[in-house]
């Protein structure tokens, strides 16, 4: 099993400031699941009010089967949908990938 974690940095774009995108892309991946068969669980945090401003938004947790599921998520349509909403909000990624 491969256990997929990201965290995001959002920043003020688009009309919205930066929670909010942090929860506009939450809502957004919290709706992969039903659509990528890939993903066997997901869950995503926002990081907790009133926290230091320098902490990452937003973290991904989400396990696979195999590596070959988390690269058929990766190339996904609904996946890369929400990358491309993603690209003008965010200002920073760190991701690693466990096995389990």
């Amino acid at each position: 099993m491969i256990r997929h974690i990201v965290l995001f940095t959002f920043q003020d774009a688009e009309g919205r400031t930066r929670k909010e995108n942090a929860s506009l892309v939450k809502k957004r991946l919290d709706a992969l699941p039903a659509l990528i068969p890939q993903i066997l669980k997901s869950e995503t945090r926002l990081c907790a009010p009133e926290t230091d401003g320098a902490n990452a938004d937003l973290i991904l947790i989400s396990d696979f089967a195999s590596r070959e599921d988390l690269n058929a998520y990766v190339v996904h349509p609904d996946h890369k949908a929400v990358g491309a909403l993603m690209a003008p909000l965010r200002t920073g990624r760190a991701a690693i990938d466990l096995e389990l």
